[in-house]
């Protein structure tokens, strides 16, 4: 069995409530953070994710990697889109990037991305 990308953002989230808790300044901080980099401007809100994801891709970040393809279907990104971004990390990152976009496919589907 593969990994369970729904699991592991679960599990993620389950965490990130308790330091939202213990450290809500750094949490606040960077939820800040995270709301400008990913704000439509000169680049909308989906190619901001599908670059995102290409660096959850390259550096091996599971959790990004869930977290990105699940914001990216909810954004209408298409099955077409997501591959060719996956494309790109493989491009840029070889053979440890490919097996990770393989890991991005099947958080795709485990996320309902739809097929075409």
């Amino acid at each position: 069995m593969g990994k369970d990308y729904i699991a592991i953002t679960r599990d993620i989230s389950s965490g990130i409530k308790t330091l939202r808790k213990d450290i809500p300044d750094v949490m606040q901080g960077f939820s800040a953070m995270a709301g400008a980099a990913t704000k439509d401007g000169a680049l909308s809100k989906k190619v901001k994710e599908l670059v995102a994801l290409g660096i959850a891709i390259s550096t091996r970040c599971d959790g990004c990697i869930g977290f990105h393809t699940e914001a990216l279907i909810k954004l209408g990104c298409t099955k077409a889109e997501f591959e060719e971004a996956l494309g790109l990390a493989v491009y840029m990152g070889g053979g440890p990037s490919l097996m990770y976009a393989g890991d991005a496919m099947a958080a795709w589907e485990q996320f309902g991305g739809p097929e075409a």
